[in-house]
């Protein structure tokens, strides 16, 4: 070899530089062994498990939006058919309507005619001890609905049977009239400490509100169509186009 020292083989620096590779590796790029494969795979079905259990947890099996949460439904305003009536009391010793009677029957007139058209029935007792004093103020009250304008062919007078011994039975006014109106208030299904997680509003809420506006409304019809228009005030439509027109304030004027 002429003193020459031998050369390694190229196969010889292949296998040196890979056993240099594999001692040198950090021990995170080693492949994990079966038991460590399987401790992932148990971790991650148990995530799973509680994941899902986490998403089908329920604290009521009823859809929420199957419940009317809105007040307006639980209380509609709707139009009927109601008989409104007046009791006027009568004491054995009257002989003839006081001031405060003639203004309440000329109140009721008047309800009657801005809400209906039909028939007003005036009941009077009969058998009672002031059968005698109601027959005579059952008579004027008639007179005092003809003279508030509702036509005498409208107006029936009729009686109904009272007891001698109950107390002063009193002279009814009657009709029939459209009317808007909901449903009484009052109605408690449920304890109010059981609905706090729901966060919702108790059946009662919004009662007494839809009772005031169903009371307020002039006309039931109005609920359904708006009324038309009346005819414009041509001078006062004069009058504000020509202070516009003038830079003036319209409003004070």
């Amino acid at each position: 070899m002429n003193g020459e020292a031998r050369r390694p083989m190229k196969s010889d620096l292949t296998r040196m530089a890979e056993s240099h590779h594999t001692m040198s590796a950090p021990a995170s790029h080693k492949q994990p062994g079966p038991a460590r494969r399987a401790a992932f795979v148990a971790a991650t079905m148990a995530m799973a498990a509680m994941l899902t259990a986490c998403g089908s947890l329920k604290t009521d099996g009823t859809q929420t939006n199957s419940i009317p949460d809105d007040y307006r439904t639980r209380h509609p305003i709707t139009l009927t058919e109601v008989e409104h009536t007046l009791d006027i009391p009568v004491a054995s010793g009257d002989r003839k309507m006081t001031i405060g009677m003639r203004d309440t029957v000329a109140g009721f007139s008047s309800d009657y005619r801005s809400s209906s058209s039909g028939a007003v029935q005036i009941m009077v007792p009969l058998g009672s001890a002031n059968a005698g004093a109601a027959a005579q103020l059952g008579r004027e009250a008639r007179s005092v609905l003809v003279q508030k304008g509702i036509p005498g062919k409208r107006i029936i007078m009729t009686s109904y049977q009272a007891d001698p011994r109950g107390d002063a039975a009193p002279i009814r006014l009657s009709y029939v009239a459209t009317t808007a109106i909901t449903n009484q208030c009052g109605n408690w299904p449920a304890d109010l400490t059981n609905n706090t997680l729901a966060n919702k509003n108790w059946d009662n809420f919004g009662c007494a509100t839809q009772n005031n506006l169903a009371a307020q409304i002039a006309s039931p019809t109005d609920l359904v169509a708006p009324r038309g228009m009346t005819p414009i005030d041509a001078a006062r439509r004069s009058t504000v186009i020509g202070l516009y027109r003038d830079g003036d304030d319209t409003s004070s004027n």
